[in-house]
């Protein structure tokens, strides 16, 4: 079991930008991919982007690509989403997730480990 935990959430003005941050005290949470999810009031959570095992392969969904980009720093243990261009319907909590894997998947089921979420939220 890895624990995670997510930061840097806050409240941004459109056109903003924000880094959140996931963190594990965990060694073995470099063995494991890791993904960035969202989940806005009454819908359901959504995949927004992963990196692998190495932080080689990223992969987005397409209502992020170009704005948000995920990276990890293998010394500070930690995965980082940097977002910018910020729209208020980014407005959402957003976990991040990890599996002792190679690669991310875009299934929430996919995924053992789970942070407790941070709010982000975009005023217009």
């Amino acid at each position: 079991q890895v624990e995670l935990a997510e930061s840097g959430g806050g409240l941004v003005q459109a056109g903003g930008s924000l880094r959140l941050s996931c963190a594990s005290s965990r060694s073995a949470f470099s063995e494991h991919a890791v993904g960035w999810f969202r989940q806005a009031p009454g819908k359901e959570r959504e995949f927004l982007a992963g990196i692998s095992r190495s932080g080689a392969n990223t992969d987005y969904t397409d209502s992020v690509k170009g704005r948000f980009t995920i990276s990890r720093d293998r010394a500070k243990n930690t995965v980082y989403l940097q977002m910018s261009s910020l729209k208020p319907e980014d407005t959402a909590v957003y976990y991040c997730a990890s599996r002792r894997t190679i690669l991310t998947a875009p299934a929430t089921r996919n995924y053992s480990n789970w942070g407790q979420g941070t709010q982000v939220t975009v005023s217009s």
